[in-house]
């Protein structure tokens, strides 16, 4: 297979039509929110996983207002009117995004309270209110609220010398009316201590194997609110919670010191402008108007919840053991005939090796680096980590890597979002272990997901690499699809190598010969790809393009798909996320066909199919970059060719398989929207296929 097919002349871009060419990526992204909301609304899922999809909808939403929506305001406030793809104003945006977010947390509340928790209470699983405690039960929680609630608590009002308290980012609290002997009126503000205390209360039963009745936090600081404001009259307290704006710029080229730095901005994540506002339905005007103004957010940015707040935080009832209730156990297979130990060296010299996470166990990859870090022939271990778990086996296998004697070296993306402070105390503990830790590129995300293992064998050095859709984390891939290409294959262990040296050292590698890197030339060649697509369809010949990935963005990928479309290219995407293009658009996208998969796991790997890009067959390539601006063009990613028959033929039957989905996959519509192409229990479900497979 060639590196790449010979550059055919530039096409034009396709010409306008009627109506926008692109969809708006914000609106785009509520859509896949609603496909998650949509999880949690079908019967036919257990009902603690749809309580699950439940806290997954919630905490995508938090995030996407703390950063899509957050930018699209300072936008605002800055002056700036660039219009969106699709032609929309900042502040058209923000109505858009406002009216549909209004709309699916009213959905969501209503599967919550009116299907999910009604449906759990048969099983023992119950949200009881402190008003239908029994006399007992009261005292006992009242005794429990002055042991370990009430020593926490900070009663705040406002007033001449108070000023309006600081609310900090994704907090619950309470506010109410407080009014002294003399007649003297303050409004108060008690925080929900949910950092130091659970969402729920255990008011009885057994948390871990149930049935249990739990209370939820707020109601039991309600109903004990005159233990803080003693002698006071009170009003009725109501909830509320803000968003802030979590999103922030590094000026690498101006910090001395980068960890430092970082460690200063996630400091003030937690005071950055307010971005929305939630209140319980039915809070008074007097309240919400007082919030409104002391929170400062727009009343446009006000959203009324009318059921419980901070629903990401109930994931306490998840925990309770009754299977029954959640998807049957699946026990991720190992990849037949992958030996362990230094053996396992040995078998992917002779052969490339491809897993598939969740569906073939995550422990050969931890395999992998453990054992080059016990291998006495193996010299050297580099590796990039954007993600990794809790107590992860592959920083400890670094660890005892560096005691063994061996070179290693460990580029770190601090910058990874939300995950910055984690990933800060690794890069501590590698560095304390004698880890060589690189703090990626300046301006750049490190993105990219390698290992490399320089091994001595004889007289020569033999480079091992593995090369990832997903991140070096045992957790996460438990329940995100990825794949993993082991290799020994000179040529892509030597651009490995290189591009090592590039984010480690100073080197400029003149090109890579086989792996597509971002942001020096993977976008250049993978339009080159599509192109080479079109000229095979022009001439008479089947061009045929299949990408599964997380996300479409980028306009030059989208104009290169539609004149592909044009050409008579047969295109279908498999899309998990946001989708700018518009398929099946007369005269545009004709041939362009475009799915998502929303299911028991997160669809997370990026696979793109060339059928006639190579001159030995299709060419095939996976890794961790989606057809976004910023991956392409703002961060080091890295795209892998399969060379293996084997492994092409397998990815081949993988990508038929997901086309074959209707129990999991909806279709996308020329306007945007999308249809669930079915919901009846004997469809075809690809998540049951690839679990029953062996």
């Amino acid at each position: 297979m060639s590196a790449s097919p010979a550059a055919p002349a530039r096409p034009s871009r396709p010409s306008r039509r009627e109506g926008p060419k692109y969809l708006n990526r914000e609106l785009s992204w509520i859509s896949f929110n609603e496909r998650v909301l949509e999880e949690a609304h079908d019967p036919s899922n257990p009902l603690l996983e749809r309580l699950r999809f439940l806290t997954i909808f919630h905490t995508n939403l938090d995030e996407f207002f703390m950063v899509r929506v957050s930018g699209i305001l300072q936008q605002l406030q800055a002056g700036i009117e660039v219009l969106s793809v699709d032609g929309l104003s900042p502040r058209m945006q923000l109505a858009r995004i406002h009216e549909r977010a209004a709309d699916l947390v009213a959905s969501a509340q209503q599967c919550l309270t009116d299907e999910v928790l009604p449906a759990l209470e048969p099983h023992g699983i119950r949200l009881v209110h402190y008003d239908a405690l029994s006399k007992s039960d009261r005292k006992r929680m009242n005794a429990l609220f002055k042991k370990r609630v009430y020593p926490i608590l900070t009663p705040l009002a406002v007033g001449s010398t108070h000023p309006f308290p600081f609310i900090s980012n994704l907090s619950l609290n309470l506010a109410l009316w407080v009014e002294s002997p003399e007649g003297e009126q303050r409004l108060a503000r008690v925080k929900v201590p949910l950092a130091n205390l659970p969402r729920l209360v255990c008011v009885s039963g057994d948390e871990d194997s149930g049935p249990v009745r739990w209370l939820p936090l707020e109601q039991l600081i309600a109903a004990n609110l005159t233990t803080l404001f003693p002698g006071m009259k009170l009003s009725e307290p109501w909830l509320f919670r803000v968003t802030r704006d979590a999103d922030f710029e590094i000026r690498e080229d101006e910090a001395n010191d980068l960890l430092d730095s970082l460690q200063q901005e996630l400091r003030k994540r937690r005071f950055g402008q307010p971005v929305r506002l939630e209140v319980q339905a039915g809070m008074p005007d007097a309240i919400r108007e007082a919030l409104t103004e002391g929170v400062g957010v727009d009343p446009g940015e006000v959203y009324e919840v009318a059921g419980p707040m901070a629903v990401s935080r109930m994931g306490q009832i998840l925990g309770v053991d009754l299977p029954e209730l959640k998807y049957p156990p699946y026990v991720p297979r190992r990849h037949p005939g992958l030996p362990k130990g230094s053996e396992l060296f040995a078998h992917i010299r002779q052969q490339d090796v491809l897993l598939h996470h969740p569906y073939e166990t995550f422990a050969p990859v931890v395999d992998f680096v453990r054992s080059a870090a016990r291998d006495p022939q193996v010299v050297a271990i580099k590796q990039t980590l954007y993600r990794t778990s809790g107590d992860s086996p592959v920083i400890r296998a670094l660890e005892k890597a560096v005691e063994n004697g061996k070179q290693v070296a460990a580029v770190v993306e601090l910058k990874a979002r939300f995950d910055e402070e984690n990933n800060i105390v690794w890069a501590r503990r590698l560095e304390e272990a004698g880890v060589h830790v690189i703090y990626g590129v300046p301006l750049l995300k490190t993105h990219s997901k390698m290992a490399l293992v320089v091994r001595r064998e004889g007289d020569e050095l033999v480079r091992y690499a593995h090369i990832g859709t997903g991140n070096y984390n045992p957790t996460t891939a438990r329940i995100y699809t990825d794949l993993g290409l082991m290799t020994a294959h000179t040529g892509i262990t030597g651009d490995v190598a290189d591009l090592f040296n590039r984010l480690t050292g100073f080197a400029r590698p003149p090109k890579y010969h086989h792996l597509y890197v971002a942001p020096s030339h993977m976008k250049k060649q993978l339009l080159l790809r599509i192109r080479h697509e079109a000229k095979v369809s022009k001439a008479g010949g089947k061009g045929r393009i299949v990408a599964k990935c997380n996300a479409i963005t980028d306009r030059d990928m989208i104009d290169a798909l539609y004149a592909a479309s044009q050409a008579g290219v047969e295109v279908r995407l498999l899309v998990r996320g946001i989708c700018c293009l518009l398929p099946g658009v007369p005269g545009l996208s004709d041939n362009i066909e475009v799915r998502s998969v929303v299911g028991r796991f997160l669809e997370h790997d990026r696979v793109y199919w060339f059928e006639n890009g190579g001159n030995d067959g299709p060419a095939v390539y996976i890794g961790s970059a989606d057809w976004m601006d910023r991956n392409l063009e703002r961060r080091v990613e890295v795209l892998v060719p399969i060379l293996a028959p084997n492994l092409v033929d397998f990815l081949r039957g993988l990508l038929e398989a997901y086309l074959e989905d209707t129990r999991r996959t909806r279709l996308m519509l020329a306007d945007g929207s999308y249809l669930r192409m079915s919901t009846e229990a004997d469809a075809f479900d690809i998540h049951d296929h690839l679990m029953e497979r062996r």
